[in-house]
């Protein structure tokens, strides 16, 4: 593979390296061969916040590394709630709801991820153990003490309006339960995530080296082994080892720093509210815009997280960027590799093409859902395509429309050319007709650089 990576050292440099369970002997196996690494995923909405992209590009540089990333989806964790960065208790879901959350998530995946990712639910196995079998195999091996001092856990219990249910504080040893599991199922070895979730990736590591499972648990969700098997030497085991020190040897976890903007801002949130994964939250245009607008303080940080460029060229963009702010390179190279990465080449080059479109004014070229969206943030009014039979004086329009304060105001505006209609000049004596309505329905009048008014005609 001529794009492959050492994963520690390109997370390293790309800052996304936080916590590691053991970063030497991490790499060593590493080293060792083609290894299986998942990232766990939350079906609590119809799609995925920009925060999830974290781990998504986690797993997208495992590919590059030439390892199998494998993607969690929690089936059934997702019906009882992740108590972390909460500070009340989750509503229940139903299975149903959790089911088609999931299925709408998955184009997310295949995007980052390809088509051909291993995307696997927890509800596969939780729905199957029994209540006996979770007590008896799994909570045997962890402390409450040691729950207890768990951050997300730690806040619940001291707000006493709130307080947290046993469900939720149970839900540290299904998400253990889940890494102990796919370990023996299907061979994993490593868990990744954010760095909020390192106390329960921790707690999975360590269950990976406590506990050790019937045959029938993957063909039939039976019960689990005695514990005292785990100091038993393995059969036929050429070193003696007992299963614990196999396993211990063979589990790990690394976590990503959550991102935050440098002026102390919520990543990911914007006036309108979140920015999510699918287009029918939030637009390729959105999507793209979005990124058009970072920081220069974030622009470096956010090319190194959320792009695949090459070191050389964020680098480049980095000195741009300090050199010539105003150029802005390195923002628009951000919003096109982001954009293209989630909704493809074609896509970015239409978010780019419509934010063109509307700083010059020139917005003919765009398709109506587009040129809907681009201007959805403009004052508009609806008239009545009848009016445009007998034409309907721009320079009226202009005060009717607040985009200038007088009739005098208006004329001086269009002589001196800063009044445009669909991105074409417009002089004193312009009227609009009916050949000029966009897609049927709509013509956008500009006064100076920023100022629209779009006229729908029914």
């Amino acid at each position: 593979m001529a794009d492959r990576i050492d994963l520690i050292d390109e997370l390293k440099w790309r800052g996304l390296l936080y916590q590691c369970t053991d970063e030497g002997a991490l790499r060593e196996h590493l080293d060792g061969g083609r290894r299986r690494i998942y990232a766990g995923f939350d079906p609590t909405a119809d799609s995925l916040t920009i925060g999830n992209l974290v781990p998504m590009m986690l797993l997208r540089h495992v590919q590059r590394a030439g390892h199998e990333p494998v993607v969690l989806m929690g089936g059934g964790t997702g019906l009882i709630g992740d108590p972390s960065g909460k500070s009340a208790e989750r509503q229940l879901m139903t299975r149903d709801t959790v089911e088609g959350n999931i299925a709408a998530q998955r184009p997310i995946f295949d995007a980052i991820l390809g088509g051909a990712v291993k995307v696997v639910s927890n509800a596969d196995w939780l729905t199957k153990l029994s209540y006996l079998d979770a007590l008896r195999g799994i909570g045997k091996h962890f402390s409450v003490n040691m729950m207890m001092q768990k951050d997300s856990v730690k806040s619940r219990l001291e707000d006493r309006d709130q307080g947290i249910s046993y469900t939720e504080f149970s839900y540290m040893i299904l998400q253990a339960f889940d890494f102990a599991y796919l370990h023996r199922a299907m061979g994993v070895t490593v868990q990744c995530g954010g760095s909020d979730q390192f106390g329960n990736m921790v707690a999975g590591t360590d269950l990976v080296r406590r506990v050790r499972f019937r045959e029938f648990v993957f063909s039939q969700g039976g019960g689990l082994f005695d514990p005292s098997e785990l100091d038993k030497p393995l059969p036929g085991d050429p070193e003696g080892q007992t299963a614990a020190e196999k396993l211990a040897a063979q589990a790990f976890a690394f976590t990503a720093p959550l991102i935050s903007k440098a002026d102390g801002g919520k990543f990911g949130k914007t006036e309108s509210g979140a920015i999510w994964l699918t287009r029918q939250r939030t637009s390729p245009y959105a999507y793209y815009q979005f990124w058009l607008n970072t920081a220069d303080a974030d622009v470096g940080r956010f090319l190194r997280t959320f792009t695949l460029l090459p070191r050389e060229e964020i680098e480049r963009l980095e000195r741009e960027a300090a050199e010539n702010p105003a150029k802005r390179e390195a923002q628009r190279t951000l919003a096109r590799e982001a954009t293209a990465l989630l909704h493809g080449s074609d896509e970015a080059m239409q978010a780019e093409a419509a934010g063109r479109a509307l700083f010059s004014g020139d917005v003919r070229s765009l398709n109506a859902e587009l040129l809907d969206e681009v201007l959805s943030g403009a004052p508009a009014t609806v008239a009545s395509r009848d009016a445009l039979a007998a034409g309907l004086a721009v320079l009226d329009l202009l005060v009717e429309t607040g985009l200038a304060k007088s009739r005098r105001e208006a004329r001086q505006f269009l002589e001196s050319g800063s009044v445009s209609v669909n991105g074409d000049k417009a002089g004193p004596d312009r009227a609009l007709r009916a050949d000029d309505l966009l897609h049927g329905r709509v013509i956008a009048i500009r006064r100076g650089k920023k100022n629209w008014h779009v006229i729908r005609f029914g």
